[in-house]
This record gives C-alpha cells, sequence and structure tokens, in this order.
C-alpha cells in the first residue's frame, strides 16, 4: 500500500480543505477575541492545530470505513477509483480506520480533559459514532443519510465554540455592534452562519451525489431519495432547499450593504447569492450522471468561495 493509495482512500484534497477551512476560522474569528477579551484562548496556536488534526483524523477513518462498505457499490459507479479490495487489503482498511478514530478521539479527549470540558468531547464523539452508522446504515436509508453528513459538516465548524470558552460568551452578544465608532460583527454569529451555510450546501451536495450514483445505489439496494421519489421530485426539492439558503444570504447581504460593509456585501453578492441561483436554474437541465457530477464539483467551488469571506472579514475587520 503506497502513500498514493492511501492518500486516495482518506480523501487528502478533501482533509485538506477541512484542515484549511478550521485554520482560516481559528485565525480570522477566533484569535482576534484575544486582543479583544484581553484574555488568552484556550485554543491557541498548539491546541487548535491538535484540535484540527483530531477532526481531519476522524474524518480520515469515516472515508475508509465508508469505502470499505460501498466496494459492491463503487465497481459500479466508480470501477476506476475502487481502491479496497484492489489495490489496498480490506483488513489493512480497518485497520486504518481504527487508527485514525483511536489517534482522533485521544486527542479531543485530552483537549477536552485540559479544558475541564467533558461536554466538549460530545462533538468529535458523537461524529466518530455517526460517520460508523451513515456508512453501514444511515446512507442507504431515505433522507437521514444525506442529513447526518451535512451535520457533521457543520460540526466540524460548530466545534470551536464547544472548545474556546470565550467564542461562547459570544453567542448572545448582538450581530452588529459599533465600538469605537467602527461597526463591527459578532465573529461567533459569523461562525454560526457559517455553520449553517455549511450544513444546507452539504445537504445538497449530497443528494445530487445521490442522483450522480443512482445506478449503483440501486443495484445495491440503497434508498436514497432519487430511488424513492424519483429525480424530478429530487430536482424540487433541491430546489426549496436552494431557496432556503438563499434567504438568509440575501438578508445577510442586505444587512451588510444597509451598514456600509460594501467589500463583503458585494462579494456576498457575486460569490454566493448569483452562483446559488445558477444552481437553482439549472440543477434539472439535465439528467445524466455527467450532468449531476458537474454540479456535485460546483458546489464544491460554491463552498470554497463561501470559505473565502473569511479572509475578506479579516482584512476589513
Amino acid at each position: 500500500m503506497t502513500f498514493s493509495e492511501i492518500a486516495k482512500l482518506v480523501r487528502l484534497p478533501n482533509l485538506l480543505i477541512v484542515w484549511g477551512t478550521q485554520m482560516l476560522i481559528w485565525f480570522c474569528l477566533l484569535l482576534p477575541l484575544s486582543g479583544i477579551t484581553g484574555q488568552p484562548l484556550f485554543l491557541d496556536a498548539a491546541n487548535a492545530l491538535l484540535l484540527s488534526l483530531s477532526t481531519v483524523l476522524i474524518a480520515a477513518g469515516g472515508y475508509v470505513i465508508n469505502d470499505y462498505f460501498d466496494v459492491k457499490i463503487d465497481a459500479i459507479n466508480r470501477p476506476e477509483k475502487s481502491l479496497i479490495g484492489k489495490d489496498i487489503n480490506p483488513k489493512v482498511a480497518i485497520l486504518l480506520h481504527n487508527f485514525c478514530n483511536v489517534a482522533g478521539l485521544i486527542i479531543a479527549a485530552l483537549l477536552a480533559y485540559q479544558l475541564k470540558s467533558p461536554a466538549a468531547f460530545a462533538i468529535p464523539f458523537i461524529s466518530t459514532i455517526l460517520l460508523w452508522f451513515y456508512s453501514t446504515h444511515f446512507k442507504r436509508q431515505y433522507v437521514i443519510g444525506n442529513v447526518v453528513v451535512a451535520i457533521l459538516t457543520a460540526m466540524s465548524i460548530a466545534i470551536f465554540i464547544a472548545y474556546e470558552p470565550l467564542a461562547q460568551r459570544y453567542i448572545s452578544a448582538v450581530l452588529l455592534e459599533t465600538s469605537e465608532g467602527i461597526m463591527k460583527l459578532n465573529p461567533v454569529w459569523i461562525l454560526l452562519v457559517y455553520s449553517f451555510f455549511a450544513f444546507m450546501l452539504t445537504w445538497i451536495r449530497e443528494i445530487i451525489k445521490d442522483m450522480e450514483d443512482f445506478k449503483g445505489d440501486a443495484e445495491d439496494g440503497c434508498v436514497t431519495m432519487p430511488i424513492r421519489i424519483g429525480l424530478q421530485k429530487t430536482i424540487l426539492f433541491i430546489r426549496i432547499l436552494t431557496t432556503l439558503t438563499l434567504i438568509p444570504v440575501l438578508m445577510a447581504t442586505a444587512y451588510l450593504f444597509m451598514h456600509s460593509w460594501w467589500v463583503l456585501g458585494a462579494y456576498a453578492l457575486l460569490a454566493l447569492t448569483f452562483p446559488m441561483i445558477y444552481l437553482g436554474i439549472n440543477i434539472g437541465k439535465s439528467l445524466t450522471q455527467k450532468h449531476f457530477a458537474y454540479y456535485s464539483k460546483y458546489l464544491k467551488i460554491l463552498m470554497l468561495l463561501g470559505i473565502f469571506t473569511l479572509i475578506l472579514y479579516y482584512i476589513i475587520q
């Protein structure tokens, strides 16, 4: 088993996106809290890196166990990308899954112990359980599999609130306040908005991936939304979710313009709002696997554009 094969199995590019997103959240939203409050962060550079490493390890374990139980489906949908059973021994895959989970949970538990907050450990622990049951049961069930993945994505962002006491103080604060004559956005509310945005876009993308994998899922007896209600009704549901995501984005964009946050507001309009409208209009124009694969990648790019707003926020703030 080569490094290249392991990198493909654990989806190294996706893990790097998770790590980069978490580090941007820490640097742009959490790190400034120490300067604002005059108190040290629990998630200093070392602890933030450890927490992100824990998240990445647990996510890697999730990818491995998902592929382990998806050998039959991948043989139909992605025969050229299937690794387990061909290039990677299934027993080795299970060992890698166990190592990633145990290492990730130990790191998270040590941080929670240092923080004296057993409740903080709930997110990584629950994430591990959900990833296992997603691979074995949930992903083959109607709706619940998509929602579980969306919850896990949102939790990878919200975990910073659980592990940072200074952030928890800002949950009850107002969205926008004036400090020394300057309008400042509440960083924790921004983090919560990101969690919501990540939840909704991931939910939409998972449904589109189910449409892309329609044939293999049907062969394996999965009861995904496209199989249960058909492609046309699934497209209608995607448009409903897209609209529900657009409403708060439009409200936030209008709010930014009303309070003279012109650059961030314009970016939200051009890089987030218009692309989502385009998605809602065009998702049903074709019913081919290639079409759905395109919009699956399209949503990943849209998520990256959303992450980039962190940098804009930090520069402006």
